[in-house]
């Protein structure tokens, strides 16, 4: 990966002014109502479709024009175990990319795979909180966010591209992976910490009243996540069940050395600040993979490549 250039300076191939596609938002909830809501306040031609007329109602109040007719880019953001049914009822271009927010990706890619082929591209906005539905739209809730992008052997380069620059749009981050590596990575970085977070609120509520009476700070911040949706964090959990069960075996070892030696360990990656490389990269799979293998991310679209960054902690 090369070194970026100043920002000042002319970028080396003319920028496309090809008018973007239109995004078609398939569940509206907190992902999917956010997600719209942004796009729409950026001047994106955006619909959107849920089955809940309150989550109808609160797009539409974001300027997200309500259909069953789905067209250019359409995002699929609706729970794991409905995914493939999504679109039933629906009228969809024969010619559509389409995409997902799903929190797995592996089984996903098989079973969305399986039917669109490779007008399907996998991804994962690495955002969100422990409220859901449309109470829960904020149109700023993917800016600075890491967005995982799935680039697989098949991946038609020009379809991951729209998913991408969607994802840009919105302020969000471009991480390159594959299915598998992703699924692997989120299974320590989300699934465990989730439960975790399920295992350390049991041990309060055991501990009885006073404990919970006595509950500050660290026991919010390591239980917050535990308030989601009961049904969203097993779908995480179990859609997810091999690299899941691996990823807390690596946690029952560590939690094995001795308490000085785990501690520093542990102290160490959560303050470590790397700073950060910019990089260009050609539009290239092997290239982009190399930039998320790295740490890094996407975060701007030019003609012939792309411009990230990676980490740097020399």
């Amino acid at each position: 990966m090369a070194d970026a250039p100043p920002d000042d300076r002319a970028p080396a191939f003319p920028v496309p002014t090809m008018p973007a596609p239109p995004v078609s938002v398939v569940g509206l909830g907190q992902l999917g109502g956010s997600l719209a809501a942004a796009l729409a306040a950026a001047g994106r031609a955006v619909s959107g479709w849920d089955v809940d007329p309150a989550a109808r109602a609160v797009a539409e109040q974001h300027g997200v024009f309500v259909t069953r007719e789905l067209t250019g880019v359409v995002v699929l953001a609706v729970p794991l175990p409905v995914l493939g049914t999504a679109l039933d009822g629906l009228r969809i271009d024969p010619g559509a990319t389409v995409t997902d927010v799903g929190s797995v990706k592996a089984p996903v890619l098989a079973e969305l795979g399986a039917t669109l082929g490779d007008r399907f591209v996998g991804g994962h906005p690495m955002c969100g909180t422990e409220r859901s539905g449309p109470d829960a739209v904020d149109p700023e809730l993917f800016r600075g966010a890491r967005w995982a992008l799935c680039l697989e052997p098949g991946t038609d380069l020009r379809r991951w591209l729209r998913v991408a620059e969607i994802a840009l749009a919105v302020g969000a981050e471009v991480v390159p992976v594959t299915a598998v590596e992703h699924d692997d990575a989120v299974a320590a970085i989300s699934a465990v910490p989730h439960l975790l977070a399920a295992a350390l609120a049991a041990t309060a509520g055991e501990a009885g009243p006073l404990a919970l009476s006595l509950a500050a700070g660290s026991y919010r911040d390591g239980t917050r996540v535990i308030a989601s949706d009961p049904a969203f964090v097993t779908a995480l959990v179990q859609g997810n069940a091999g690299p899941a069960a691996a990823a807390l075996d690596r946690v029952r070892a560590q939690l094995d050395r001795p308490v000085p030696e785990l501690v520093a360990a542990g102290h160490a990656v959560r303050t470590e600040t790397p700073g950060r490389r910019p990089v260009r990269v050609p539009l290239d799979r092997t290239a982009l993979l190399a930039l998320g293998h790295a740490g890094g991310a996407v975060t701007r679209r030019l003609a012939a490549f792309v411009e990230g960054w990676v980490p740097d902690r020399a």
